[in-house]
């Protein structure tokens, strides 16, 4: 069974930097795409970003793109999302996703979509204060 869990989440001020850990046990991690979405309080989940399953591969969307950095390590079977010059409105709950299809589809329009995902973890969350 494939259990995510995230961890790094918190209260900041804005303009600092913070970093999302997601821990991945069971399956093949090495062939999962991943990414991350988040959810702000009385809004929809959106993508945030995403790493296809070979690592060469990144998306963003335009609201962090510039800002945020996601990366993995197969070895640890981890997923990173670095955040940069936080934001008041990125202020969500943070969740990791893992595409666990085995289909290895790493376009931007499969990879940015929540249907693409198998495996979600319980969010963690980024609190930022202006």
């Amino acid at each position: 069974q494939v259990q995510l869990v995230e961890s790094g989440g918190g209260l900041v001020q804005a303009g600092v930097s913070l970093r999302l850990s997601c821990a991945v046990s069971g399956g093949t991690f090495s062939q999962y795409n991943m990414a991350w979405f988040r959810q702000a309080p009385g809004k929809e989940r959106e993508f945030v970003a995403a790493i296809g399953w070979s690592a060469g591969l990144t998306y963003y969307a335009d609201s962090v793109l510039g800002r945020f950095t996601i990366s993995r390590d197969n070895a640890k079977k981890m997923v990173y999302l670095v955040m940069n010059s936080l934001k008041p409105e990125d202020t969500a709950v943070y969740t990791c996703a893992a595409d666990g299809s085995g289909l290895k589809i790493t376009t931007a329009e499969y990879l940015g979509i929540m249907r693409s995902y198998d495996y979600w973890g319980q969010g963690t969350q980024v609190t930022v204060s202006s």
